[in-house]
């Protein structure tokens, strides 16, 4: 898909149109930077390169670049893609304050994060519903209630007796490694395909 960036900070009014939101989920700092619960920062981090563009500080706690996806012309959004650099306990600060400063309404709201409940490299697309208990959408749901759109990545379960918290805050297994840059690569086209073909549509191509 054809795609391009734009100043951040510009004002969302001048497109004529409402912008999506994406908030690709995950820790903010190098230690976390390979962990599982990281895998929303990673699919956001490979749609900005598709857009071209680099990551802005923006004053909602959060790393933010503005441009456009899709097909010029045809199918081409306007998209705020970013990565809340509040804990992920506390997404839901950052992605509300982006919501008022862009003027997002909550159905054009899309969280990528990890899922336990989804094998490895699995993905679902969908649109409200509960948190089942990952604290991210926890707070983003808190704020903003359940109505924004999730691409929910899949990392499975812990093995064993293993805390599920130390196992999302450790990185990917080295088996896992050796395809988590095409699952990366899916889940950022299932973000784009969301964005320009709707929800239906997408589902039917990338819900495994």
């Amino acid at each position: 898909m054809s795609t391009n960036a734009t100043p951040s900070g510009a004002s969302s009014s001048a497109a004529g149109t409402e912008p999506w939101l994406i908030a690709g989920l995950g820790n903010p700092g190098p230690e976390y930077a390979g962990n599982r619960h990281n895998v929303g920062f990673m699919v956001a981090d490979l749609l900005a390169s598709r857009l071209g563009g680099s990551f802005k500080t923006h004053r909602a706690r959060a790393q933010v670049l503005e441009g456009r996806l899709g097909t010029p012309g045809v199918s081409s959004q306007r998209v705020v893609l970013a990565k809340p650099m509040s804990f992920m306990n506390v997404s839901g600060g950052p992605v509300t304050a982006l919501r008022d400063f862009y003027r997002v309404p909550v159905e054009r709201i899309i969280a990528v994060h990890d899922e336990l409940d989804i094998d490895y490299g699995a993905l679902r697309l969908k649109k409200g519903g509960g948190d089942n208990g990952h604290n991210g959408l926890k707070s983003i749901t808190k704020s903003l209630g359940p109505d924004y759109h999730r691409v929910r990545f899949g990392v499975g379960r812990p093995p064993g007796r293993m805390a599920v918290a130390d196992y999302v805050l450790r990185d990917f297994a080295t088996v896992e490694r050796k395809e988590l840059d095409y699952f990366v690569d899916r889940a950022a086209d299932a973000v784009e395909a969301l964005i320009t073909d709707g929800l239906e549509r997408a589902q039917g191509t990338y819900n495994s």
